[in-house]
């Protein structure tokens, strides 16, 4: 009789990874979990701060066990400065200290590098090269060329020293992990047409959301009234996240009362979007700080359609944005303002309306449609969670993962 793979133990690099009772995206801890039930071992290095807040993660300690996965905070930089120099200092800082600790870690297998930050991979290649060890590269996001199609990154010398970088982390990986089918021709193009290129794609705990759950308690908070439409946007409220055009929409929607927008969650536009709203008298927008990934089946639940939105930039039109899935799940219908490979998604499992990326107007224009069209967002909103719950479970893309570090 044949024996099944061999455990493997996985040493996971990942500056921003986050706990259930922390804010921000839980991707890595699912998929560690879903590891860790097959009966491998995932040890995780990961910074003690929040990239929400600067601040150390609330009940954050140097070494700490969760579900079975075990979590080392090493030091790294903390700036008040949210400018390039302070996040550089804090990436080149956590490469450092994640490097000293990964050296440490008895009995790996398998290194796993995720970028970005571009500095966390080339940390995830160095110890993986001197401890000899297979090197597995994920890419969440195409940098730099994002940061220069967004104004972020503008200097030669350093979009050159970028650039190499990425040239050489995504050239030295044994396998590559795409959360996105977007990513797979930039990769080739910098790697080479040969390289392996896995599809492990981003996706939602279907059964962590009830779609008959109303989120009393959330709405509550909220004051909301039992016949108020609430839109809610859960994300990130940085430059690419494109809010501003959120309070444009909320304007021109000034004349139903019966329609609350609710912004949950925090980054380094929040404080701009909430004075500019003030001044506008945007009485309709509620801003809400960022919620434990625990809490959000609760939060999204209060919703009555939900809503993505980024940049009309050509570069996003490759991202799978995480929110989305977790919309789908909960049964509501998504208001789309991103184009692109998420389109696709969200219109393959009629969940939801595309409109341009940019576009105030329409955006105003597809939300009163919403509100006014209960039997519309039901019917989506079912439509939607049966989708993806057949093609975007966690389980499948766990087991997608597993195969590959038994590759490896």
């Amino acid at each position: 009789m044949s024996e099944g793979p061999r455990p493997r133990h996985i040493l996971l690099l990942h500056q921003l990874f986050v706990l259930g009772r922390e804010a921000g995206g839980t991707r890595h801890l699912e998929l560690s979990r879903r590891l860790t039930e097959k009966g491998h071992q995932v040890t995780v290095v990961a910074s003690p701060l929040s990239y929400l807040t600067g601040r150390a993660h609330e009940g954050a300690t140097a070494v700490e066990d969760a579900d079975g996965i075990r979590v080392h905070r090493v030091w790294t930089w903390a700036s008040e400065a949210q400018g390039f120099v302070g996040r550089l200092a804090g990436f080149v800082s956590f490469m450092v200290s994640s490097v000293w600790r990964g050296l440490r870690v008895p009995d790996v297998d398998v290194v796993w590098g995720t970028s970005p930050p571009l500095p966390q991979a080339l940390g995830a290649l160095v110890i993986a090269r001197m401890r000899r060890l297979p090197f597995v590269l994920e890419i969440r996001d195409l940098w730099p060329d994002f940061a220069v199609e967004l104004g972020v990154l503008r200097n030669p010398v350093m979009i050159g020293v970028a650039h190499a970088l990425e040239c050489l982390v995504y050239r030295s990986a044994d396998e590559i992990i795409v959360n996105s089918p977007g990513f797979v021709q930039h990769i080739e193009r910098v790697a080479g047409s040969d390289v392996s290129i896995t599809l492990v794609p981003n996706g939602v705990e279907v059964d962590d959301f009830d779609p008959a759950a109303r989120g009393a308690g959330f709405r509550a908070e909220l004051g909301l009234a039992a016949d108020d439409v609430l839109v809610l946007y859960a994300g990130a409220h940085g430059i690419p996240n494109d809010l501003g055009v959120v309070l444009d929409a909320a304007e021109q929607l000034a004349d139903r009362p019966d329609i609350r927008i609710a912004l949950v969650g925090g980054g380094r536009d929040k404080d701009r979007l909430m004075s500019d709203a003030a001044e506008r008298g945007l009485t309709n927008v509620i801003f809400v700080p960022p919620q434990s990934k625990d809490r959000m089946p609760e939060v999204v639940a209060a919703a009555d359609v939900a809503l993505a939105i980024l940049k009309p930039l050509p570069l996003f039109n490759t991202t799978y944005p995480n929110k989305v899935f977790d919309y789908m799940a909960a049964g509501r219908p998504t208001i789309l303002a991103i184009d692109g490979v998420i389109r696709e998604v969200v219109e393959a499992g009629q969940g939801g309306l595309f409109v341009p990326p940019g576009d105030a107007s329409l955006l105003a224009e597809a939300i009163r449609a919403y509100a006014d069209d209960p039997e519309r967002r039901r019917k989506e909103g079912a439509s939607a969670r049966k989708w993806v719950a057949e093609n975007f479970s966690r389980a499948e893309h766990a087991d997608r993962l597993a195969r590959l570090m038994e590759r490896a």
